[in-house]
């Protein structure tokens, strides 16, 4: 009995230790409060999946709206926007182009998002869905970053290692992320 709680607490010490800590950025000097329109340009994608930029802006998008703190212009206002403005990348605008199309669509900031992996991967005989996002907050009036956060979700877990299975749905961890990352916004 005793040797299967040191085995536990070795155990757990060593997932301890691998897990990542958060990539979470927060400017000080700046009062989150008075940001209350929201402008979220369309996502990067460094999958070899089409459309996922879409799909996981979506997602983000519409929980972020379900917080009611926060307005999130509509994506079609967006892209009226991004085209008024002539905006070059609209997932990696300059300063200038920021804070342009911050007067352009009456926001307070500009988010800006890349999606780095979604989908299944695979290790051995074991298999699972993994998503990775990162994410900006800039301010229009100066074009500057006030927020950036980043997670990932999902992934082959010793559980599935162990006894096979294909981890959680898509769709599960595609929400898991997208809450992570509005948890860490708000909650500097």
């Amino acid at each position: 009995m005793r040797l299967k709680k040191i085995t536990l607490v070795i155990i757990l010490a060593f997932l301890t230790a691998c897990a990542a800590p958060l990539a979470t950025y927060h400017d000080t000097e700046m009062d989150f409060g008075s940001v209350q329109t929201v402008a979220v340009m369309p996502f990067a994608n460094l999958t070899g999946h089409t459309r996922v930029e879409d799909r996981v802006r979506d997602v983000f998008m519409n929980m972020l709206l379900a917080t009611a703190s926060i307005y999130v212009i509509p994506p079609g206002e967006v892209a009226r926007g991004i085209s008024r403005v002539q905006v070059v990348d609209s997932t990696s605008p300059s300063a200038e182009e920021i804070q342009k199309l911050g007067v352009a669509l009456s926001a307070d900031a500009v988010i800006t998002g890349v999606v780095r992996e979604y989908g299944e991967v695979r290790s051995g005989t074991a298999a699972s869905n993994v998503i990775s996002i990162g994410l900006q907050m800039m301010e229009v009036q100066t074009g500057r970053v006030i927020w950036s956060g980043s997670t990932t979700k999902g992934g082959i877990n010793l559980k599935d290692r162990l006894l096979g299975g294909g981890g959680q749905p898509m769709n599960d961890i595609t929400e898991e992320a997208v809450l992570d990352l509005i948890h860490q916004l708000f909650n500097s």
